[in-house]
């Protein structure tokens, strides 16, 4: 072969390459779009209320998780303020670089243009991913670390560069800085390099290197736990206990057909999986998902826990149907083809019909909040805070003068702090979570307002307490807020004194 000939067919390969990213960021550019044009549609949720309080109070670390997300948070609120779509907007980031990495990890398997799309378009249209672009959570940013240190290790284990090491340490431990969860990857991980012949990485100084950069990243997290009597592990037994109890863990297996991925996309990462399996090189990510499936199963984890561990095994997948479909003659390899994307398309557009506030009234807003609870729970809050406000506006002088709102849960705390602005509210007396750790008000208030709380138990903790309004929205939308606790009431001080029950009135949620 001549010269020319080899600096041609390069050039041919470079060109597809080139087309195939484009392709890949035109899959991703479109559901980032979708996501910039209706994630202002409703209200903050109630998850993404705490994590804002907690950004207004940045440390190192906070009861329900780490500290990467609220910084993010941070950020996001010196740059737009508290726009829905600027605060979502590196979660929307996040999501679309999901998929393009997707696609890459098909593309450095082996597979063309077909698996490529195929692995980024799986991963795009399914409920999971589709989810997380429209709220942020620390649950988007560890998918994306999930992805991305696959991603990382397919290159390690292709090129057998122990060099990748480092970015794998490095991307672990900003896993570690967002969600404890890491700890079954890297679980996954190690086993996958002990029962392998990746087994090989431990010899080399990089891999040290990289466990090192890890380690240190999320040192000051570490700290942080142990100068607070590592008190997450505390939150994290009662959520799981909570879970379990309330059988939130009950379909874990139906869920990771039902929510992980998209249901055209099962065989793909079934395929997947036995291809690592059946693969020397790659057999490491086969044991990446299946010591956390195990130990998830043990341990009676939620469905989505597992999640982003779909997309490596949907690009193998990918590559193994890429190959099957070529060994078709040309009319069953387009049919086969047609049929394919037609599901996979019309099944992604039911989830973004439930996951995705596609209009702001009609059938289709019908639709999504009876079958999505989570764009329930981002209605109401500025309904609640003007409440409140109300009622703070009809006491006597001599009681808004020593006033205290008192929340029940985190949602109406940060609804109270961050809302509640608008309306000249008192910062939100909270014991749950890291507002625990805040401490309450010096002096503390005489008079409260108290929400979130039943009436039973608002008479057995306060004193003099009367109902004075309720919690709801004027849609009707039922939701934690409006059929848990909709009344809201004025009290005088806790019939304790204020450090016993602060102390006894600790919660996690």
């Amino acid at each position: 072969m001549s010269a020319a000939t080899e600096q041609e067919i390069m050039q041919h390969v470079d060109s597809g390459s080139r087309t195939n990213t484009l392709l890949l960021f035109g899959i991703a550019a479109g559901i980032v779009v979708l996501h910039l044009l209706t994630n202002q549609r409703y209200g903050l949720h109630r998850d993404e209320l705490q994590t804002l309080s907690d950004a207004l109070h940045m440390d190192w670390g906070f009861v329900p998780y780490p500290p990467f997300t609220p910084f993010v948070e941070r950020v996001s609120i010196g740059l737009f303020g508290f726009s829905l779509v600027g605060l979502r907007l590196f979660s929307v980031i996040a999501q679309g670089a999901v998929i393009v990495i997707s696609g890459l990890m098909a593309r450095e398997l082996g597979g063309g243009r077909l698996a490529q799309a195929t692995a980024a378009l799986c991963v795009a249209l399914s409920p999971l991913p589709l989810f997380e672009g429209t709220e942020f959570q620390y649950t988007t940013f560890d998918y994306l670390w999930w992805v991305l240190i696959a991603y990382f290790v397919i290159r390690m284990l292709k090129s057998d560069d122990a060099r990748w090491c480092l970015p794998v340490g490095g991307v672990l431990g900003l896993g570690f800085m967002t969600k404890y969860t890491m700890g079954f990857f890297l679980a996954g991980m190690v086993g996958g390099l002990i029962v392998t012949r990746a087994r090989r990485f431990f010899a080399t100084g990089w891999f040290w290197a990289g466990s090192g950069l890890a380690f240190a990243i999320c040192f000051p997290n570490l700290l942080w736990q142990a100068r607070h009597g590592f008190i997450s592990l505390h939150f994290l037994q009662h959520i799981h206990v909570r879970d379990v109890g309330e059988g939130r863990a009950d379909h874990f297996f139906l869920d990771q057909f039902r929510i992980c991925a998209n249901l055209l996309a099962v065989p793909l990462w079934i395929a997947g999986l036995i291809g690592y399996f059946r693969s020397s090189r790659f057999r490491m990510l086969a044991w990446m998902y299946v010591i956390p499936l195990a130990l998830f199963v043990f341990g009676k984890g939620r469905g989505y826990y597992l999640g982003a561990a779909y997309p490596t095994l949907i690009a193998m997948g990918a590559m193994i149907g890429e190959r099957w479909v070529a060994s078709l003659g040309v009319v069953w390899r387009r049919v086969a083809e047609a049929a394919y994307f037609t599901g996979l398309v019309a099944v992604g557009l039911l989830f973004i019909a439930i996951v995705i506030p596609l209009a702001a009234s009609g059938p289709l807003r019908s639709f999504a909040l009876r079958n999505n609870e989570d764009l329930r729970e981002e209605i109401g809050w500025n309904d609640l805070v003007r409440t409140v406000a109300e009622i703070r506006d009809s006491l006597p002088p001599e009681q808004r003068r020593s006033l205290g709102v008192v929340v029940g849960n985190y949602g109406e705390q940060g609804a109270v702090e961050i809302l509640g602005k608008a309306y000249r509210l008192p910062p939100p007396i909270s014991l749950t979570n890291s507002a625990w750790l805040r401490g309450y008000p010096s002096p503390p208030p005489s008079t409260l307002i108290v929400v979130g709380f039943d009436r039973e138990d608002v008479d057995q903790i306060f004193t003099g307490c009367r109902l004075a309004g309720h919690n709801g929205n004027p849609e009707g939308i039922k939701n934690e807020e409006s059929r848990y606790h909709p009344d809201i009431f004025v009290c005088g001080g806790p019939r304790l004194a204020w450090p016993e029950f602060w102390k006894k009135y600790q919660a996690f949620g």
